[in-house]
């Protein structure tokens, strides 16, 4: 299935620290998450192990919303939280 990247998409991971790889990761390999207004959701969490904003984060969460349209999948936004979580890649 083709993927595509909206720009708004981009311009709030480069915001929230993430990358077009990381979408597309997730997208691929990523859990299913709940989504709001019809939507879908995957996410990931992936080792950080450095400083964002002055404070110390081992891991980071990746939280990438879309739809599905003519066998593409279209980005919606992403989220990214920072912290540590149980479960690995």
């Amino acid at each position: 299935m083709e993927i595509r990247i909206d720009p708004h998409t981009l311009e709030r991971a480069e915001e929230r620290g993430t990358n077009e790889n990381e979408i597309k990761d997730v997208l691929n390999t990523g859990s299913t998450i709940q989504a709001k207004h019809g939507r879908m959701g995957k996410a990931k969490v992936y080792d950080f192990n450095r400083d964002r904003h002055g404070e110390y984060y081992e891991q980071k969460r990746v939280e990438v919303i879309y739809a599905i349209e003519d066998n593409t999948v279209i980005t919606v936004t992403v989220y990214v939280f920072y912290g540590i979580w149980k479960e690995q890649k």
